[in-house]
């Protein structure tokens, strides 16, 4: 598993991609991040697993979904109305995931020095690589390497192969 992000020495600020989830504040390096999707509906397969909120058609591909908060173990947060402001952060990755999240907030800059240590405890998972000091507080950072174990990524592109199959049957036939 990756580390906590290594200082910048170049003096330039990181950029991050500030969200909700259930009630926290977190981030992600925008790096990571290949697009922000307002929440469509989801195709929600019977017997899908519960942090798989469903597959995304995108172009002509499925692309999974994740429930974020079941993932790090959060305590389910009841939606908005319709999950009006809901979003999928589409990771910069191949093959596509997308994250659920409550709500997209801001993109901000913030210097080496304004990352903290975690302590173990407080993780969510182990996914939390650091805390990001903000003007308005806290945001927990993710770290993208450690969302999804190994056996659980060979799980979803099981899954994700599965739900391209049946969408290809259905633009064939």
């Amino acid at each position: 598993m990756n580390g906590p992000a290594a200082p910048r020495s170049s003096g330039q600020d990181a950029q991050y991609l500030i969200f909700t989830l259930a009630g926290l504040c977190c981030a992600l390096p925008r790096a990571a991040v290949q697009e922000l999707l307002p929440l469509p509906r989801l195709s929600r397969p019977p017997s899908l697993p519960a942090a798989v909120a469903g597959f995304l058609n995108l172009g002509g591909m499925a692309v999974p979904v994740l429930a974020l908060d079941h993932l790090l173990g959060l305590p389910p947060v009841e939606a908005e109305a319709g999950g009006l402001y809901r979003h999928i952060v589409l990771l910069q990755r191949r093959p596509a995931i997308g994250l659920l999240v409550d709500r997209v907030l801001d993109l901000a800059a913030v210097p080496a020095e304004g990352l903290r240590p975690v302590p173990p405890e407080q993780t969510l998972n182990g996914c939390v690589a650091a805390t990001l000091a903000l003007p308005e507080g806290f945001a927990s950072l993710l770290d993208p390497a450690r969302i999804l174990m190994a056996q659980e990524e060979a799980s979803l592109e099981e899954l994700t192969r599965r739900a391209n199959e049946r969408l290809e049957a259905w633009s064939s036939g």
